[in-house]
């Protein structure tokens, strides 16, 4: 059976955080009565987070995994993950489930109802941060989504939380030709799907920050605004293919 909806978890290193996070998914999959497959992609991990996989996979068989010859970055590992997805609705999620899974429905209703795309938001004003992030990294979190805003895409508050849906028609369109590899593919993917005219919906979400997150956003900060940069030059050099006319929308 073709599944309806595709969750993509890209994973490096993740063995310790997986077997929670996979019995989070697999209750959530097993009460929504939608057909789902779940795809873990281990992003090259030294540690054993393919058995993790395996082991889960071999008595759930909505679970598979795929794994990337060598760590390649976050942005590879979800580009890996879509490429193999066949539901009519892509996710992708973070292996920390910071925006939690039963949030899940609010990023599919927009897309029953016609959107390419929906993100979960924290920089609206229904949204519930319930944990927040340390201060430092929520106010360069704020700054790098001002110059994404100011620089290269207009209109999206938040695009850097690591929950996004996308119509089987969009993900095929602009996963093929990502060229960012590290933690700025959110900003590329979303570029490509406004320059191709599809609309962005931003839902409230809430969110309960991971302390482990591996990025420092002071000391990854001018690299990440050096990578923000190159994203226009790069869509330019390799071209999201045309939208179909049928299903093209104004950007929101």
């Amino acid at each position: 059976m073709t599944p309806e909806v595709s969750i993509v978890i890209p994973a490096f290193n993740e063995a310790l955080r997986l077997p929670d996070t996979l019995d989070r998914v697999e209750h959530y999959v097993g009460t929504a009565g939608v057909p789902t497959e779940v795809i873990v992609v281990d992003d090259g991990s030294r540690d054993n987070t393919a058995e993790v996989v395996r082991e889960r996979g071999g008595r759930w068989p909505q679970l598979r995994l795929v794994a990337a010859e060598r760590n390649r970055g976050k942005g590879a590992a979800v580009q890996l993950g879509m490429a193999t997805a066949r539901g009519r609705y892509r996710v992708f999620s973070d292996a920390d489930l910071s925006v939690p899974i039963d949030d899940l429905e609010k990023l599919l209703k927009p897309l029953r109802a016609g959107a390419g795309v929906a993100i979960a938001s924290r920089g609206l004003r229904d949204s519930q941060v319930e944990v927040h992030q340390p201060w430092y990294r929520e106010t360069m979190g704020k700054i790098f989504n001002r110059l994404v805003r100011i620089f290269v895409l207009g209109g999206v508050h938040d695009t850097q939380c690591g929950f996004k849906a996308f119509s089987a028609e969009v993900a095929d369109r602009v996963f093929p030709a990502l060229q960012t590899r590290g933690f700025g593919f959110d900003v590329e993917v979303l570029y490509r799907a406004q320059q191709a005219g599809y609309a962005i919906v931003e839902v409230p979400t809430r969110w309960v920050n991971s302390p482990q997150s591996r990025v420092h956003p002071i000391r990854h900060s001018a690299a990440m605004f050096l990578e923000l940069l190159a994203i226009p030059g790069r869509v330019r050099k390799h071209p999201t293919p045309g939208a179909s006319s049928e299903h093209r929308r104004a950007s929101a």
